[in-house]
Order: C-alpha cells, then structure tokens, then sequence
C-alpha cells in the first residue's frame, strides 16, 4: 500500500486534476492512503468528510496568512475539523508563500480569477538575523501537544535547520523536511547524513523533482542511503502532470534504476509515511 503524504486536490491556489473525493476514490483503487494538501484553505474537513464515504484520506493545513498564518489557533480547529476518530495525524505546514516566488516550470491556472497570490505572501519564519520568529515557535510548541506532524514548508536550509533544532529543544515528536533536496530547501545528501541521529525527523523526496529534472534515480539512491526516514511523495495532483496510476509506474521505474532493494521501496513508500502519520 503507498502511502502519499502530499497530493494536491482541489480547491488550491491553482487549478487540480481532482476533489478530494475524486482523489479518496483514486488512492481507494491503487490500495493507497493520501494526504490532501492545499497553499489555500486547510483540508482537514473534506478529508473527514471523505473518510465517512469510507476513502483513505487524511487532512493537511499550511500556514499561509490565507489560511489564518502562523498561529495556533488554524491549527486548533484543523485538528477539531479532522474528527475525533482519525486514524492518522493531521500534518501541519509551515507557510508556502513566503519571500520571492519560487520560479517553476510548471503551467498553472489561479482556481480563482479574483485571487492575487503574491498580495499573500508573508514573511519567513525566522527574522533577517536568521533567529525564529516567536510565532513559529509557539507553533512548534503546540505541535508538541497536538495530533499532528509538522513540516517545514518553502523554507530555505538555514531556516529549517532553526527549525529543526528548536523542535528537538522542544520535544516536537514528528517533524517532516519538506521535499529536502529540491533547489529551494538546499539539503544535500551529505546534510540528511548528518541529521540522522536526529529522532523523529523525517525526509521528503517528491516525484515532481524528478519529474521536473531538477533530480534523478541516482540522486533517489543517494537520499535513500544518506538517512534512515525517507519520506517518497508525489507533490501531483496538477491537471498536466501524472494520474495517480502513471505516478505509481513511473515510481516504480525510478526505484528500480536506483538499485532499490523491495525493503528500501517498502521503507519510503509505506513504513516511513505512515509511521509519521501515526497517531
């Protein structure tokens, strides 16, 4: 069973392929499990909503200021709005729209032709000295207490790596580095070695950087050997990129040109996912 912890559904920013539902029902007919993420509106509530429906899908919230920030209140009501019988941890995003935009190769359409994204963007988590910004850290403080796993958004290498050591001071149990290695967070291989005695920290390789060119079925190989809990997701759900059984396949050409062995493709496609989504 994959377990995809960042697919994008609709309604988003930007226009997707699939409803919440209609992605419950595509994740039901591979066997999988998804997490539905939106830069809009948390997905907490639709995912509830598609679980009563009986599909296999949790919720998601980013902290964007569209979405109430970085605060802890968004959270509060995410966690309500996810349901008291969730079998999986609701993950909570530091914020996407942060600093300049990041340039992409990906088309995209507004879903809503009055929303002007970059009016949204906010600042970092940390303060031009590079220190954590006091909201962040209540963030992380209540993400201690609550039914969730946090991950650290758009955020650069330094940023996370704030935000890493103040999890560890602050007992956060699940922490997720969102897609690591993609140019925009900056982590090498080298880096993740380094992080691997760090408990509860978990790593994230997309199947957009591969499929974007930004990495390939080496650099796979040399994440998956650099830390213990790699994390592979899809970070798809765009109208022009792969279905979900396209992704699956391309996925499984991808592990087999890194040489990965069945248990390692276990490992970052089910056993690491769900152990950070347990609750």
């Amino acid at each position: 069973m994959v377990v995809d912890v960042h697919y994008h559904a609709g309604p988003d920013l930007y226009r997707r392929r699939l409803t919440a539902a209609g992605a419950g029902r595509a994740y039901a007919q591979v066997g999988g499990w998804v997490v539905l993420k939106s830069h809009l509106a948390p997905t907490a509530a639709c995912a509830w909503e598609a679980r009563q429906e009986g599909l296999p899908v949790s919720g998601a919230l980013v902290l964007n200021e569209l979405a109430g920030g970085v605060r802890t209140r968004p959270m509060e009501q995410a966690v309500y709005a996810h349901g008291p019988d969730t079998p999986a941890r609701l993950l909570v995003h530091l914020p996407t729209l942060v600093g300049p935009a990041h340039p992409s190769a990906l088309r995209r359409t507004p879903f809503h032709p009055g929303l002007d994204i970059e009016r949204w963007r906010a600042d970092r988590v940390v303060d031009a000295d590079g220190r954590l910004r006091p909201e962040t850290t209540e963030v992380l403080r209540a993400a201690r207490d609550l039914p969730v796993a946090v991950a650290t958004g758009h955020c650069d290498r330094e940023a996370a790596l704030r935000i890493v050591d103040e999890a560890v001071r602050l007992g956060v149990p699940r922490l997720l580095l969102t897609h690591a290695t993609h140019p925009m967070s900056g982590f090498t291989p080298e880096d993740l070695t380094d992080l691997s005695h760090v408990p509860g920290l978990y790593v994230e390789l997309t199947a957009l950087t591969l499929l974007l060119g930004h990495r390939d079925s080496r650099h796979l190989a040399e994440v998956v050997h650099a830390h213990p809990r790699v994390v592979f997701s899809s970070d798809l759900g765009q109208p022009d990129q792969p279905d979900v059984r396209q992704w699956l396949s391309l996925s499984a050409t991808w592990f087999r040109d890194a040489g990965l062995t069945a248990r390692q493709t276990e490992a970052i496609t089910r056993t690491n996912p769900s152990n950070l989504l347990a609750p």
